[in-house]
């Protein structure tokens, strides 16, 4: 199977020159700042991180696929007394495009309700006590099926969208088990004395759910260690670092941040249409178009948010909007759709980032232009791997190639033979940076266009799947805010 994998992968190069130079110069610098867009960085909740979408590689799992949406970047595990609660006035959302038209012809909507449990003590003197709010997040420790010591709840449903525009269909989707339509978000990593088994706590939080078709899935909403890995403040430091290193050589910057993720399971039977068994998806999250100020807020009524939801974030692909997109765009980017992606065709055609790299490190950029390779991976997908017809900016996954177990990946993909991977999808443990970094400067293309193609790229920060579960939900525990005593 691995020789086969190989030989695949070696036919797919001429292809894979566009999609890993975009990837490049989407992803060169690091995976990633989080905060891809001016407006974005005013509103944490709603920031998304990064995707991933692949065949789920669980044993037994292959009929599904797991996407992984996670949002609000750079949680410092001590980060409280308040953590990192979603936005109960947002709307969280996974787009899937499955007929190649780049609109949404499935959309797995999320939406919180924080809830006040306002615990309180008695504080005073015998005959002179007052009952007073408590400050903290919890009074006590927590345990799987015992949250009676935490102040604040996060519940949330899910919604499917059938379609999209005024014939769209809304159905809710329930727990299998109870038939609810209501979940529950574990409370973040607080430390150990508060929650002395985070793992049993989080993994209670993982609920089979019912689709609207009938079939069953898996979902888990909760904080995680951030899956990303990068050598963060070199990178984007004028790229300060050594790219012809070793690949194992620097700290991950951002190892010990914790990130909020999103991840379902759903059958490949749900997602896909008869003979089209490519897919492609993006995350967009959503605010109220307007937003009042109150003099007097409460916990339940900070402000007053009414009208049209408004997209402010969008990401598939890593780090497009980041190192691809003018800072000038950055902010329609994240308002923009897939099937309008044509408005920022120059910025693929005739990317700055080689450009960049060559004035820093003097190595010659390609000089292959108009990029129509870069316009083709961005665009449509790759001719014999997961090209679907469509245009428009998308991660793209073909559910037909079978998934590579835990322990056989390899961390370049598909650069490295595995057909499984980046850029068909986008698992954990694969090593978008190195990759990227590889291609950009053209090591598929002819040298006669890419002198420096052949140069061993690598910002030095290794992942690989090794890092990450080998089953549901795949990314690791968060750290916690304190460790154990």
């Amino acid at each position: 199977m691995h020789t086969q994998r190989i030989t695949r992968g070696r036919l797919a190069l001429a292809g894979l020159v566009g999609v890993a130079a975009l990837a490049g110069s989407l992803e060169l610098v690091h995976a990633s700042s989080h905060r891809e867009a001016p407006f974005v960085t005013e509103h944490p909740k709603v920031d998304a991180t990064d995707f991933y979408m692949f065949t789920s590689y669980e044993a037994g799992r292959e009929g599904y696929v797991t996407f992984i949406a996670n949002y609000l970047p750079l949680q410092d595990p001590y980060g409280g007394p308040n953590y990192f609660t979603l936005d109960p006035e947002a709307r969280y959302e996974i787009r899937v495009d499955n007929d190649a038209d780049a609109k949404p012809d499935l959309t797995f909507r999320f939406q919180f309700d924080n809830v006040l449990r306002d615990l309180a003590l008695k504080i005073g003197n015998p005959g002179q006590e007052k009952t007073v709010s408590v400050p903290l997040k919890n009074i006590g420790p927590i345990f799987a099926g015992d949250e009676s010591n935490l102040n604040e709840l996060e519940r949330y449903k899910l919604d499917v969208v059938l379609g999209e525009g005024a014939g769209a269909k809304t159905v809710a989707v329930r727990n299998a088990a109870t038939g609810e339509k209501t979940f529950s978000k574990p409370v973040d990593n607080i430390g150990t004395k508060s929650i002395p088994d985070y793992d049993a706590y989080a993994n209670s939080k993982i609920y089979d759910i019912t689709l609207p078709d009938g079939s069953v899935g898996r979902m888990f909403v909760g904080q995680r260690n951030d899956p990303f890995v990068v050598n963060l403040g070199e990178a984007f430091d004028l790229i300060n670092l050594n790219p012809l290193g070793d690949p194992k050589g620097e700290t991950d910057t951002i190892g010990d941040a914790n990130v909020t993720s999103f991840v379902l399971e759903i059958p490949k039977s749900f997602l896909v249409k008869p003979g089209q068994p490519t897919i492609g998806a993006w995350t967009a999250a959503l605010l109220p178009q307007k937003r009042t100020l109150l003099k007097q807020p409460t916990f339940d009524t900070p402000a007053v948010e009414t009208g049209p939801f408004v997209q402010v974030s969008r990401l598939s692909m890593p780090l497009v909007n980041e190192l691809v997109i003018g800072l000038k765009d950055k902010d329609r980017f994240n308002a923009s759709q897939p099937h309008d992606d044509v408005q920022f065709a120059d910025y693929i055609t005739h990317p700055t980032l080689p450009a960049l790299i060559e004035a820093l490190f003097a190595a010659p950029a390609p000089t292959l232009f108009p990029r129509t390779d870069l316009v083709a991976v961005f665009a449509t997908g790759v001719d014999g791997l997961n090209k679907n017809g469509s245009f428009g900016e998308m991660l793209r996954l073909n559910t037909s190639i079978p998934p590579v177990p835990k322990g056989q990946q390899a961390n370049l993909g598909v650069l490295a033979g595995d057909l499984a991977g980046y850029p068909n999808g986008r698992r954990p443990g694969d090593d978008v940076v190195d990759m990227s970094l590889r291609v950009v400067m053209g090591v598929l293309l002819d040298p006669s266009v890419a002198p420096a193609g052949q140069a061993p790229l690598t910002d030095g920060a290794y992942v690989d799947d090794q890092a990450f579960y080998d089953r549901f939900p795949y990314v690791t525990t968060p750290f916690p805010g304190s460790p154990a005593n």
